[in-house]
């Protein structure tokens, strides 16, 4: 999967990792929801897990993105304007 992370460019990430990636949005949606301020160790955590496991593609291939996740100091409105109903990263 082709993922974008504004500001840093675009990482594929093998299939194999999308099962963690996707419990990771999980959770970032849900520290969307809490009274606690916590978003941010979610959302570091599941930009850490796409920058890890992800290979840049060379700057000359173009492709779009499938998933774009927000910059590392978005806030928090920043993060629920890119949420849809399956979170930022689609099932």
């Amino acid at each position: 999967m082709l993922i974008r992370i504004l500001g840093e460019g675009q990482f594929v990430v093998p299939d194999s990792e999308l099962d963690e990636i996707n419990r990771l949005d999980q959770e970032l949606e849900a520290a969307l929801k809490s009274p606690e301020d916590n978003f941010r160790q979610a959302l570091d955590a599941l930009l850490d897990k796409v920058r890890t496991v992800g290979v840049r593609p060379p700057d000359h291939e173009m492709e779009e993105s499938q998933v774009i996740l927000p910059f590392a100091d978005a806030s928090e409105e920043d993060i629920r304007d890119m949420l849809t109903e399956g979170g930022l990263v689609p099932d």
